[in-house]
Order: C-alpha cells, then structure tokens, then sequence
C-alpha cells in the first residue's frame, strides 16, 4: 500500500480507536481526539479535544482538517451524517462484544497500514485471555457477580463485560441482559431484582463516578445478599473495563480475575 495513500490526519471521537493508534505507533496520525479520553494519558496533553462523545462543534473536528474520522455506534449517528455531507471520510465501529473488539483492532492496523502490528496486538490480547481462563480453571468454584454499570437507575453489566466476567472465572447473574447493546434495556426496573440473584460479588463501574460501597451496602433488602453479608463489594474503574478496547482485556480482565481468586481463598475448604 502507498503511504501516501494512507491516512494522516485522523480523528477519534472515541477513546478505544485512540488507544489502539497509540498502541500501534501511529500516533501521529491524530489530529483531535474526544474530550472523553483517557487511554493513554499522555493523549490529553499531546491532542487536540475536538468533540465529546455525542455532543459537540462540528466546526472543531473540520478545522483540523481531517482525512479520516472514527466514530462508535449509533450514538454518534448525527455527527458521522454531518461529516459525510462535509465531505470527510466516516468509520463507525460498533464493538460490543470481545470478538469485535478485537476486529476493530485489527480494521484500524489495515486502515493505516500496520496490519502486522495490530494482529501481533491482537496476539498479546488473547493470550491474556488464555491466562485468565487458565486461572480461572484452578477455582475451586465460580462466584456469581453482580456487575453494576450505573446506580440510580442500576444498569447491569455491558456485553464485553459479562464476557470478561466469564473469562475470568465468574458467572454474570444478568448475563441474559448483556447482549443487549443499550443501556437501556439493561436497566433493572425493580432495585431488589439483582439482591434476589444472589450475587457473591459486587462489582461497581460507575461511568464518571467513584463507586460507593457503603451505599450498596445500605440498600433496602440487600442485607442478606452474600455479597453485603461477606463484605465483596469492589470498584473496577471504568476507563478501565467500559471502553470497548485493548484496555479492558489488558487491565479490566486481570482486575476481575484478581477480585475473583481473592474470593475464592476466603472460601471454606469442601
């Protein structure tokens, strides 16, 4: 492929399609990022925020002059449709699953012509995954879970998530809610609907917010959930587990496993 072909001013209005430019080398094809990044840090300081994530100046992301931008799912429908009549050149990822997560990874290593690296990324993602599913093997039993990704309404977890969760030896309590790609549709109408599964495990994710157990902990008829009783109520911060890319597979899967094999020391020997 002619690199001259290949495009050099790249927009991500997303944080996972940043991390993976980062991750690729090909960082200096960014020419604006989303307001709402965070992988890596450095991105912040080195890109200019030329949107949020549904909201924004159009204006902004067409002053950098893109050739390309990379967009996310059908909340970012508007601005994709007003970049397309601009005349600029549109990708909208949808991952919602671990498999597209890792498709989307390596599209971007095609899109600017580093195939090879993004499928030795790709590589390095799944072998952690092995080594997860390794240790989550040597359990001597799965804890259900109860992933929160939101509190007031309670969201449970998102489709990646839940597999995460899996991966790393647990087992979702709403893993039937999880393909739903919207948060709408994994909104527990009634708040006692989660106590009453149980769960061994809470996991707060509160998007943009510091997890607060103690108010879990307070709920109304979760004093007996096993989760309170034993006292298993963790945070995984959400730049780490809620972006569909690299980064929940590189840092959200270790985190659960971790919460996952500390549990399971504490159990009492069968």
């Amino acid at each position: 492929m002619t690199t001259a072909r290949l495009p050099s001013r790249i927009v991500c209005l997303t944080t996972e399609t940043v991390e993976v430019l980062y991750a690729l080398g090909e960082e200096d094809r960014i020419a604006g990022i989303s307001g709402y990044t965070v992988i890596p840090p450095r991105a912040r300081k080195e890109k200019p925020k030329v949107f949020a994530f549904s909201s924004g100046d159009l204006e902004k992301i067409l002053a950098v002059e893109p050739d390309l931008v990379l967009g996310f799912s059908d909340m970012q429908a508007d601005v994709a449709r007003d970049l397309i009549k601009a005349g600029v050149t549109v990708h909208v990822f949808n991952q919602r699953s671990i498999e597209s997560i890792l498709a989307m990874i390596e599209t971007i290593g095609r899109l600017v012509g580093a195939a090879q690296r993004a499928l030795d990324l790709v590589a390095e993602l799944e072998a952690t995954m092995d080594a997860a599913r390794a240790r989550a093997a040597a359990l001597p039993r799965r804890p259900r879970v109860y992933f929160e990704e939101w509190d007031e309404p309670p969201i449970s977890a998102v489709g990646w998530v839940s597999e995460l969760i899996a991966i790393a030896g647990g087992e979702d309590v709403f893993a039937e809610r999880a393909r739903h790609p919207g948060a709408a549709q994994r909104i527990l109408a009634d708040p006692l609907e989660a106590a009453r599964r149980a769960p061994d495990i809470v996991i707060g994710s509160w998007c943009g917010k510091r997890f607060r157990p103690e108010r879990v902990a307070a709920r109304a008829g979760w004093e007996s959930v096993p989760a309170v009783r034993d006292g298993e109520l963790h945070e995984v911060k959400s730049a780490l587990i809620l972006a569909p890319g690299p980064v929940a597979i590189r840092e959200g899967l270790p985190a659960l496993a971790e919460i996952f094999a500390r549990w399971a020391a504490r159990q009492p020997a069968s």
